[in-house]
């Protein structure tokens, strides 16, 4: 067998090392010992924490790697956080332990290994060392000199187990780690935290955990959720509830945190806490399948900035889920029926919503704080709202028909208004609002206004004796 110890300087010791302070990757505090394991899963199965140290049982693996050099080389290249990673190699978990004790003291290790390692680095010999120095024993090597009966009855089988571990004499064994399947990570916060912006400062250390977790499953995030334990339960003569929580969803899977922590932060400053919060915890809710980030050498597929989905869950988070909203399709041949409108973080569920957004582009794709209220929403897109859509439908149609004035037989906008091009007929029966109804539709011209979609209803049943009216129904400038 052969194992890797591995271990990070204390953040001390890597200021007087002169590491880059500004860094953005976090620290071993950050990210916590439990990430970490996560992370060094991806070179072997066999990964455990012993004392100070992580472990990783790398004979099996060794070769997929490179060899034992280019594995240590991989690991030093992929370090999770800022502090610096020292390494040590050894036959047994626990020469490998100690070659890294000494390392850390600045030590060369001894020739002759493991008997010539000192006793100090042997942590179930530590609270007997005083004894053992009496005895004249220094190394391991002593120690493994002495009769085994007298070592178990003076100072416990831990001693004995541990040397003939390190001599090979007895398997090394060890609880693996292994990597959840939901993730579900939980801390107690140093402080109190009584607003929303300490919640999101210790959010930090969780989103990095989320990351490593991600990473190692292969995943990527579609919601997650933010949980807070109060302090108080009756807070001003209000009963309290236990927990509060927030969870915030993307419309496709990711494991950029960059994204994930604006949308928490949107959110954190729209939430007022109950109460102090003692505990912070975040899981996964639901994830898919990750398939990495893709690639192209065309520049129009390589744009830079956000994604138009990150655009759009930003907006929603920071001005309401119902303030955002997108067009939907709708099966329906009458031109005002043709769309819906939804929430953006709804229609994102839909498969032919993100059609929608995809061909329409960001212009047109959200609208936020609703559709414009004044008089136009877009209109659906031609050859996708509805089969057999005409190319000549305008780019914004009104929000309700406007009544035109018809002066000596002809409707009237801004002037008179000239017809081009139709009549267009459309039909709707008695399933469609209850009255069925005949309208004929032109692209006319408006002096003041120019091209404008317009229609003339026909009056059907006991009121088709009337004049028809005229209607404004879209507009083309």
């Amino acid at each position: 067998m052969h194992w890797i110890a591995l271990r990070w300087l204390p953040p001390e010791v890597q200021a007087a090392a002169d590491a880059s302070p500004g860094s953005a990757t976090p620290g071993v505090e950050a990210l916590g010992t439990e990430a970490l394991g996560w992370w060094a899963l991806q070179f072997t199965p066999h990964v455990a924490w012993l004392d100070e140290a992580l472990l990783l049982e790398v004979s099996a693996c060794e070769r997929l790697w490179g060899g034992r050099l280019a594995l240590m080389r991989e690991l030093e290249r992929l370090n999770p956080v800022a502090q610096r990673l020292q390494r040590a190699q050894g036959a047994s978990s626990l020469v490998a332990l100690a070659r890294l004790r000494l390392f850390a003291r600045g030590v060369r290790p001894p020739v002759e290994l493991p008997g010539g390692l000192p006793l100090d680095t042997l942590s179930a010999a530590r609270p007997h060392l005083a004894v053992l120095e009496r005895l004249g024993c220094r190394s391991w090597g002593d120690v493994a000199s002495l009769p085994r009966g007298g070592v178990v009855r003076r100072f416990g089988g831990e001693l004995r187990d541990a040397l003939d571990v390190a001599w090979g004499r007895a398997p090394d064994q060890h609880v693996w780690l292994t990597l959840p399947e939901v993730f579900d990570l939980k801390f107690e916060l140093p402080a109190l935290a009584e607003n929303a912006a300490a919640l999101m400062w210790s959010a930090n250390r969780l989103l990095a955990a989320l990351q490593v977790w991600l990473r190692a499953r292969q995943r990527g995030a579609l919601a997650i959720e933010l949980q807070w334990t109060l302090d108080l339960r009756r807070f001003n003569g209000v009963d309290l509830p236990p927990r509060e929580q927030i969870i915030v969803r993307t419309a496709a899977p990711t494991q950029d945190m960059a994204h994930l922590r604006r949308l928490l932060h949107e959110r954190l400053a729209l939430t007022r806490l109950g109460a102090p919060a003692s505990w912070l915890r975040l899981r996964s809710v639901e994830t898919a399948p990750w398939a990495g980030a893709s690639t192209s050498f065309l520049p129009e597929d390589n744009r830079k900035g956000d994604r138009l989905h990150e655009l759009v869950e930003r907006l929603g988070a920071r001005l309401g889920a119902q303030q955002v909203v997108v067009p939907v399709p709708q099966a329906d041949h009458r031109p005002e029926h043709m769309q819906s409108w939804l929430p953006a973080h709804q229609a994102a569920l839909a498969g032919p919503a993100r059609a929608v957004l995809r061909r329409r582009g960001k212009a047109a794709a959200a609208v936020a704080a609703a559709p414009p209220s004044a008089a136009a929403a877009p209109a659906a897109p031609p050859n996708t709202a509805a089969p057999g859509a005409s190319p000549l439908y305008p780019p914004w149609l009104l929000r309700e028909p406007l009544a035109l004035d018809v002066r000596e037989g002809h409707p009237h906008y801004q002037g008179k208004l000239s017809r081009l091009v139709g009549p267009q007929r459309l039909e709707t029966g008695w399933w469609a609002d209850g009255q069925p109804a005949v309208r004929d539709y032109f692209i006319a011209e408006s002096p003041g206004a120019g091209l404008v979609w317009i229609f003339r209803e026909r009056p059907s049943g006991w009121l088709a004796s009337e004049a028809p009216r005229w209607f404004l129904q879209g507009l083309y400038g």
